[in-house]
């Protein structure tokens, strides 16, 4: 078991350092600056008129810059293993498959995470400095809920680099998770007024893909409306955390028949 850990630990640290080792947190910084600059010129920020817009406009970056990087650091970690021939001496050390899959998932989510973190970095500076509110609850909120998403991106994202290309992996991914953000709330009332095949395929769907609009608390953060109850974030995150564990559970599958 204390092997098993200190692997895990040596994973998590080598997909941080890969992170930064590929320049990808300059990319990261980049996007902070296209997130920060063009907000920073706006006034008021945070209040009726123009504001309220681009404060919008800013948390859409957030989760899309996010999402993408979660998407790109997660869906290339198997396939790069693979072309590199790097899986051979992580099994020879010896590392068990499932410690593998176990320790790059937690990398690659602290990776995700750690680019969020410089995200969110921005976005309280600009709060802070135009509207002079640095912190509050249901920004607490938005970002816990934030990172749930992070790592049901991550687990969807490692299962489906096993099963297909990374190219398909992240498109296919990318209209799900946006599919869902958009209609994910709805489908059960669509399922409704379809025919029955469709009424089949609809609640399937309403199972078995990602209900990432549990995570999605920009409107509270934008209209400064009250936080939602802790009870209901908790909901979210054991959630999140069983999304993840299902997805991780067929990648284990996928891994230990995939044949190298």
């Amino acid at each position: 078991m204390k092997i098993a850990l200190c692997q895990i630990r040596a994973l998590i640290k080598l997909s941080l350092l890969e992170l930064y080792r590929r320049k990808d947190i300059v990319v990261v910084l980049i996007l902070g600056a296209v997130l920060l600059l063009p907000l920073s010129f706006v006034t008021p920020f945070g209040m009726s008129g123009a504001g309220i817009y681009f404060n919008e406009i800013a948390l859409v970056m957030v989760w899309l810059f996010s999402i993408l990087i979660a998407l790109g650091v997660s869906s290339r970690i198997f396939p790069h293993e693979f072309e590199k021939r790097t899986i051979y001496a992580l099994l020879a050390k010896p590392a068990s498959r499932g410690v593998i899959l176990i320790g790059r998932y937690l990398g690659a989510l602290a990776a995700a995470v750690s680019a969020l973190c410089i995200f969110y970095a921005a976005y309280i500076l600009l709060c802070g400095f135009k509207q002079g509110v640095w912190f509050s609850e249901v920004l607490l909120q938005a970002f816990v809920l934030h990172v749930g998403l992070m790592a049901v991106i991550v687990a969807i994202g490692i299962a489906g680099s096993l099963i297909m290309t990374s190219s398909a992996n992240v498109t296919l991914t990318l209209l799900v998770v946006f599919g869902m953000l958009f209609f994910g709330g709805r489908l059960p009332a669509l399922a409704a007024d379809q025919s029955a095949f469709a009424k089949i395929i609809l609640y399937t769907a309403n199972v078995l893909a990602p209900h990432v609009e549990f995570f999605d608390l920009r409107q509270r953060l934008v209209h400064e409306w009250s936080a939602v109850s802790w009870l209901v974030c908790a909901a979210a995150m054991a959630y999140a955390a069983l999304y993840s564990a299902a997805a991780l559970f067929l990648a284990d599958f996928f891994l230990r028949r995939k044949r190298f």
